[in-house]
């Protein structure tokens, strides 16, 4: 454990890069600075993956349908993903991090709790050890980075979005609950829509009348449980330690597609386009994995998943693909579709990792055949990298219009359209 002794009250870092895939954008291209710049879905039916707070003084905002924001905002500029490049900056923000303390726990590509409490010898106090890597970001990456400094996690979130953009914002030691007990509820873990509206039934409208509401009077609301947990929290109490380098849970790519799509034969096309996608994401992270997810959306946004587990673990589009396909079986193919994904998880070990055959429960292929299919798969992963995915597509996906891509590795593909 990098704490060997106590070294007293914790201290936890909540840094949050601004405005991130909009503010990559600017970084590429001075050109947008200043200007509203939404990332995202293109089409009439992509959705907004980030704004600028250009764009966000026109109400768009992350999750948005693009068709919305191009009526918010009619001038502002509409560009695609560049997940590659997110991915690239982030490690590189990431380092930074990591010269400070290895408790380093990431929550997205541009999220991260940090617990410096056994660095202050080192580095100084949490809000010194904020303002250099603030500065340290800045330089090296030409990005902004967001910052609250806390005893707690949640206080410490609570903290950077009060703070944004390029914000510091230091709760005093022992000043958690009083920093907490003016803010509105919504803002505390766990009060979605429904929640607060039930707490504002009952006169709780601040999480400190939820601090002082007799336990009694919550849980006739709430639920014994929940009640419980919400109250703890709103009295600063969050013992949640920083986990760091959690590692991914699943790599995936997902579609959401201009125009329905119906029957087999078309969603085999964006299945192998999303399976190539995965492939590629899996090499580059160095993982292998056991389970593949298929994620169909119909046009009425029922949602199905359906996933096969591989006698071997794989990285390799064609074995992903297959699998994938064959979960069409289990779904119905008679109803209009709006997305489609694929997601590979249960990843395998180092050891396991060196004995992979390329085609996951299929039988290995010969020697020949095995490095073939590895050249193969090398050759196109690093066209990719040099020139982008679209560079290089496979004869049967020839014609195939780009489409709005979400899931990147290591953020469990979440759907935008929730």
């Amino acid at each position: 454990m990098y704490r060997a002794m106590d070294p007293g009250p914790r201290t936890i870092l909540h840094l949050d890069l601004d405005a991130f895939y909009a503010s990559v954008e600017q970084l590429d291209h001075p050109e947008l600075r200043g200007r509203p710049v939404i990332v995202g879905g293109t089409g009439n039916r992509g959705v907004v993956c980030a704004a600028s707070y250009e764009a966000r003084k026109f109400g768009v905002r992350s999750a948005l349908p693009t068709a919305r924001a191009r009526r918010l905002c009619p001038d502002g500029v509409f560009l695609p993903p560049r997940f590659g490049r997110y991915s690239e900056l982030s490690r590189r923000v990431f380092d930074v991090y990591r010269r400070y303390t290895p408790l380093v726990e990431p929550l997205s590509l541009d999220e991260a709790f940090l617990d410096v409490s056994a660095s202050r010898a080192l580095h100084g106090t949490g809000p010194e050890i904020a303002r250099a890597i603030k500065v340290a970001v800045r330089g090296e990456c030409g990005l902004a980075v967001s910052a609250g400094v806390a005893e707690v996690k949640m206080a410490a979130k609570i903290a950077t979005d009060l703070g944004k953009p390029d914000g510091l914002v230091v709760v005093p030691a022992g000043g958690v609950a009083a920093f907490l007990a003016p803010l509105p509820v919504g803002r505390l873990w766990g009060v979605g829509e429904v929640t607060e509206a039930t707490l504002r039934r009952i006169g709780v409208a601040t999480i400190g009348d939820l601090a002082r509401m007799p336990e009694s009077a919550l849980a006739a609301a709430l639920g014994p449980n929940h009640a419980r947990g919400l109250r703890a929290l709103a009295r600063g109490e969050d013992a949640r330690e920083v986990v760091p380098d959690e590692e991914a849970k699943s790599v995936g790519a997902e579609d959401t597609f201009d125009h329905d799509l119906l029957g087999r034969t078309a969603l085999e096309r964006e299945l192998l386009a999303q399976a190539g996608t995965v492939g590629r994401r899996l090499r580059a992270a160095g993982l292998a994995g056991h389970v593949v997810t298929l994620k169909v959306k119909y046009a009425d946004f029922t949602l199905v998943t359906r996933r096969v587990t591989l006698e071997r673990a794989t990285d390799d589009d064609r074995a992903i693909f297959e699998a994938a396909r064959a979960q069409l079986e289990r779904v119905d193919l008679r109803r209009p579709v709006r997305l489609t994904g694929i997601s590979v998880s249960g990843f395998a070990g180092d050891e396991e990792r060196g004995q992979l055959g390329l085609f996951g429960g299929a039988p290995a292929p010969p020697p020949p055949e095995a490095s073939r299919r590895k050249a193969l798969n090398a050759a196109l992963d690093a066209l990719a990298g040099r020139f982008g995915e679209g560079a290089v597509t496979r004869a049967d996906l020839a014609g195939r219009p780009p489409r709005r891509r979400h899931g990147d590795p290591g953020d469990g593909g979440e759907d935008p359209d929730r």
